[in-house]
């Protein structure tokens, strides 16, 4: 059974720090043209982790009739062997799943807020999205507050940097205000966020005046992006660049058609600190721009190819 300290900290064990949790649409409420918010409702949503930042997470979507396989959904002392079960399934049986960031935990209302970006790619997920309802079943892997590896799943790894960077698409921006909202006071944040228009820009609290938006409208997807974070570079490199550094490092090449360009380094130990994250290709010029043509060391910048321009998710 669940106990809490006496600052309402969990006491935690060594079990596995994710799993399924099954939840029901409570409610969904249109933040802009292509944002949606998605709150769940599980009985067990208590022990959904509160790590936050950009942690991610997995929403396994039903079957067109409905339904899902069971892949340890209901068991919880299992369930950290999701995956392994779900391979272990036909093909045809596997239900799709895509990976999200965790926006909002109320564990006292058993609730938990994803933050859906409407791409109309024809995936799964945005199938979904155009006929969900309050009630619909759906299942989320995530993690398990009571573990003390609950943490994992979090690209956030800024050390102790005084300036962070934050830059990326309408699909950073769940993670992007996540992080801004959990970012100390002492440190100085600037962020850029490309959406798809300027009805896209979206209200924020915390350190919500950190926030460039970039309305895309007719331009090509990223364009503004690449050139607002090379401006910003361009005017601050007294910061950005360390005092003393060695000779830009020359990065291998990735090709985003056919590897993962993914990376977030946890031995950053300086002033600055950058996180990108949205379309591959985009990501790759802005990683080469820090590291190979201004010299910021890679072990400061963390880079997440989200999705691939032209690549629909079926």
């Amino acid at each position: 059974m669940l106990t809490y300290a006496d600052d309402e900290t969990l006491v935690r064990d060594d079990r596995p720090g994710y799993r399924p949790f099954v939840v029901r649409v409570a409610q969904l409420t249109e933040l802009a043209p292509h944002f949606t918010r998605v709150t769940f409702h599980g009985d067990d949503l208590e022990f959904f982790g509160r790590d936050l930042r950009d942690q991610r997470i997995k929403i396994v979507f039903p079957h067109s009739d409905g339904s899902f396989a069971d892949f340890g959904q209901h068991d919880p002392g299992t369930g950290a062997d999701w995956y392994a079960r779900m391979r272990e399934l036909p093909l045809d049986d596997r239900n799709p799943f895509r990976t999200y960031t965790i926006r909002a935990v109320r564990p006292r209302e058993s609730e938990i807020d994803v933050d859906f970006v409407s791409h109309g790619d024809g995936g799964p997920a945005a199938r979904w999205l155009l006929q969900a309802s309050a009630g619909q079943e759906l299942v989320i892997v995530g993690p398990e507050a009571r573990s003390l590896h609950s943490a994992g799943g979090i690209d956030w790894h800024p050390g102790p940097a005084k300036q962070v960077l934050l830059a990326g698409d309408e699909t950073a921006a769940p993670a992007i205000s996540s992080i801004l909202e959990t970012l100390p006071d002492h440190v100085t944040a600037h962020a850029f966020i490309e959406v798809p228009d300027a009805a896209d820009v979206l209200p924020l609290g915390r350190r919500g005046d950190c926030v460039t938006w970039l309305a895309r409208g007719e331009r090509p997807h990223g364009e503004s992006l690449i050139a607002a974070v090379r401006a910003f570079v361009g005017a601050n490199r007294d910061y950005v660049l360390p005092a003393l550094r060695d000779i830009p490092e020359q990065l291998a090449d990735i090709d985003v058609d056919t590897e993962l360009l993914w990376d977030s380094p946890v031995e950053a130990n300086a002033d600055f600190y950058a996180w990108l994250a949205g379309e591959s290709s985009v990501i790759k010029t802005l990683r080469r721009h820090l590291v190979s043509e201004t010299g910021v060391d890679r072990k400061q910048v963390a880079f997440m190819g989200y999705w691939r321009l032209g690549r629909a998710e079926n």
